[in-house]
């Protein structure tokens, strides 16, 4: 497989991932099943180390999108932000 550099883009022939800045991913189309359901490519999975029977939180924007973020992770970021508010007693 041959890696083909064109600006900030890095393409590998016959994968549709493709990175588009340093740590910033585009993983090419999903289509939504009639259950309203997804699969997240392969590659995804493995950059983000998702396996089967991880929780994953869902946000939306009207105006920006969606986006996915593993729970795990999140509940870290919301512990670090709550020890900063410190005792209120």
């Amino acid at each position: 497989m041959k890696n083909m550099k064109n600006m900030n883009y890095i393409i590998k022939e016959g994968d549709m991932m493709s990175e588009i800045k340093k740590g910033k991913y585009m993983f090419g189309t999903v289509k939504v099943g009639e259950r309203g359901q997804i699969v997240i490519p392969k590659e995804a999975r493995d950059i983000f180390n998702i396996k089967a029977g991880d929780e994953l939180l869902v946000f939306g924007d009207k105006e920006k999108g969606i986006a996915i973020a593993k729970m795990d992770l999140m509940k870290e970021l919301v512990l670090k932000v709550l020890e900063g508010f410190g005792d209120f007693e």
